[in-house]
């Protein structure tokens, strides 16, 4: 009997059907196998601030899924970052978003379900201290008594500042005159003296930074130094590991040398329950969509088959795994 298009669930019912949604076949889309129509309908990102990393990602992701599933309409929705997007995903407002394995890890120690899985390792983000050119600050510990940006709450920004700060020996809601601002407004804060310092955590370049460079002197503050005590602060900063800012990264920055710094894996999520092929759809989308993602986000460059299946501390979703099966057959 020949395949029949069901029509599609509303959004606010699919993650509420779970994964007995997808073995009854009562799915939102249809699979693309065995002669069936491809995946369609809408899907929900939830992204980040509008001048980060996450949301430049989004878009790209978006214009490439519409050449590879041009019947899926994508909407993207901005967020404060990876711990509002993972709240989105458990509170089914998104269907997929992009989180720093630290705070998938934070969660997954505090709620314990495993409701959350990985579709790819994509990039690392990097931690970045933010100084006016002239600033006296050279580590951490001197932002005593300082303004400094922190992030937006809900964002992984502020979790990993938290702990920095933390490893330096301050707090952050006693030692520093924390503002609590995300990327699209803390670099013009600096700049009009409304600042002393930000944390920003993103891809390489971030844009925002770029343009804060070409207005105004800026230097980064070496962070690497804390890595040692940041890994004593619990299970989710064994996700944290050293890099370096390489001195290409932002050319206008003050300095020619790397600066040593933190870094954290991004993942691709979705709850247990998506559905499984567009899950792998969507896998192999991304993967197929690298070279050109990258024209922008540059540290996309860096996913790939080898990498992105190592999605700790989240396992891979059995779309993801499916895709990445197949490729390697």
């Amino acid at each position: 009997m020949a395949s029949r298009a069901l029509p599609p669930i509303p959004r606010r019912h699919l993650l509420g059907m779970g994964a007995a949604a997808v073995g009854s076949g009562a799915l939102w889309w249809l699979a693309a196998r065995d002669g069936e129509p491809p995946p369609s309908g809408e899907v929900v990102v939830s992204t980040g601030v509008p001048s980060g990393v996450y949301a430049q990602y989004g878009q790209l992701l978006r214009s490439q899924l519409a050449r590879d599933l041009p019947q899926v309409r994508v909407v993207l929705t901005p967020s404060a970052g990876s711990v509002e997007n993972i709240e989105r995903l458990l509170s089914g407002e998104a269907d997929y978003a992009i989180a720093t394995a630290d705070s998938l890890a934070s969660h997954r120690a505090a709620d314990g379900t495993g409701a959350l899985t990985a579709c790819a390792r994509l990039y690392d983000d990097y931690m970045q201290l933010v100084v006016p050119a002239a600033s006296p600050v050279r580590s951490v510990a001197q932002l005593a008594g300082l303004r400094v940006g922190v992030g937006q709450d809900r964002s992984g920004v502020q979790l990993v500042t938290r702990e920095l700060l933390t490893a330096a020996g301050l707090d952050m809601d006693r030692d520093v005159t924390a503002a609590r601002e995300g990327i699209h407004t803390m670099p013009r804060m600096l700049e009009q003296d409304r600042l002393d310092a930000f944390f920003w955590s993103g891809g390489l370049p971030t844009r925002a930074v770029e343009q804060l460079a070409s207005r105004h002197a800026i230097r980064l503050v070496p962070l690497g130094e804390l890595l040692p005590r940041l890994r004593q602060q619990g299970e989710h900063t064994a996700y944290y590991r050293a890099a370096v800012v390489p001195p290409d990264a932002y050319p206008e920055v003050s300095g020619t040398t790397g600066v040593d710094t933190v870094a954290v894996a991004n993942l691709l999520v979705t709850t247990a329950g998506a559905d499984v092929t567009l899950t792998e759809r969507l896998t192999a989308s991304v993967i197929r969509g690298r070279d050109h993602i990258a024209t922008v986000v540059h540290a996309a460059q860096r996913v790939d088959l080898r990498t992105a299946i190592y999605t700790q501390p989240l396992p891979l979703h059995p779309g993801a795994a499916r895709y990445y099966r197949s490729v390697k057959s």
